[in-house]
């Protein structure tokens, strides 16, 4: 009787281990999603419409966000700011691209790549690019020949006016050619903008701060660093803005691209409550140094903001 309760209880135990292990394995697992879409498949030449990126990232997942430059066939005429949306199974990223194209044809918005460990594609879109359509039925409207004007006939002028305006260039000659030209004003600092910045960088290693206020000094060292050195206005403008203004310096791409991303992960920091690991602040702290390095090196060459 003993033997037969035990083993009873035995398949008891079996059963209920295995309906859990078959309920946890069925489960969904969370993963990162992706989607665009755009709110119009047809579009005259010259004509605005709007592409739509989203990513949907599970609670503790590294967040990271499409970097789009080009499109083959349009033309980006604005970028909005990436918004952020917070739900109980994690964090929703979107942004809205205007495009236009002025390219007539049957064209494919290719797949965007968000990158990872793991990268994950989006869905390309097909758009046609047509023509306004032509009216057969309206009026026909011929072009005008070319209409002869009558030329006016040239008033006779005093031969005073002529001295005149020769003494006015000639004296306007002389004066451009005896003025002292000005030298340019160069701006000097108390303290050179790079040691000062290698300094700044020392104190934040050796400081223990919270991840936010981390990646706020962080960036502010190296906004004020570009600042006074390159005279780019980084510290009124989004890391969307300054990323465009960067691109002009022509740093190496992989670490223009590393930079950038560095510089994202702030924004998802400082608004997006994101937590990054001490792996993700010391790969941010070395790729912010290494920026400053490389800019360094290009000497003090004021390159022009784009436009």
């Amino acid at each position: 009787m003993i033997f037969i309760l035990m083993k009873s209880r035995s398949i008891h135990r079996i059963f209920f281990v295995s309906l859990f292990l078959f309920l946890v394995y069925s489960l969904p697992a969370q993963t990162i999603s992706v989607k665009t879409n755009i709110d119009k498949r047809s579009i005259l030449i010259g004509e605005q419409m709007h592409l739509n990126l989203e990513a949907d990232f599970p609670l503790h997942e590294p967040m990271r966000f499409f970097t789009i430059d080009t499109i083959p066939h349009f033309e980006i005429l604005g970028t909005r700011k990436i918004d952020t949306l917070d739900s109980r199974d994690g964090i929703r990223l979107l942004q809205t691209i205007t495009l236009t194209s002025f390219d007539s044809g049957h064209w494919v918005i290719p797949a965007f790549e968000l990158v990872g460990d793991k990268p994950i594609f989006t869905d390309s879109i097909p758009v046609d690019v047509t023509f306004s359509a032509f009216n057969p039925n309206q009026d026909y409207h011929d072009i005008k020949d070319i209409i002869d004007v009558p030329v006016q006939k040239e008033k006779k002028q005093s031969w005073y006016v002529y001295i005149g305006v020769s003494a006015i260039l000639v004296i306007a000659i002389i004066y451009l050619l005896t003025r002292k030209k000005k030298k340019p004003a160069v701006k000097t600092f108390a303290v050179d903008p790079y040691v000062e910045a290698k300094q700044e960088l020392e104190k934040l290693r050796k400081e223990n701060l919270s991840s936010k206020l981390f990646y706020t000094r962080l960036v502010d060292i190296f906004r004020i660093y570009i600042s006074k050195r390159k005279e780019i206005a980084s510290l009124q403008e989004t890391s969307d803005d300054l990323i465009l203004q960067l691109r002009t310096l022509k740093l190496p791409e992989n670490d223009f691209d590393r930079l950038a991303q560095a510089l994202r992960t702030s924004d998802f920091v400082k608004f997006a409550k994101y937590e990054p690991g001490e792996k993700d602040k010391n790969d941010s702290f070395n790729i912010t140094k290494n920026a400053i390095d490389l800019i360094e090196k290009q000497g003090n060459k004021i390159i022009p903001a784009a436009t």
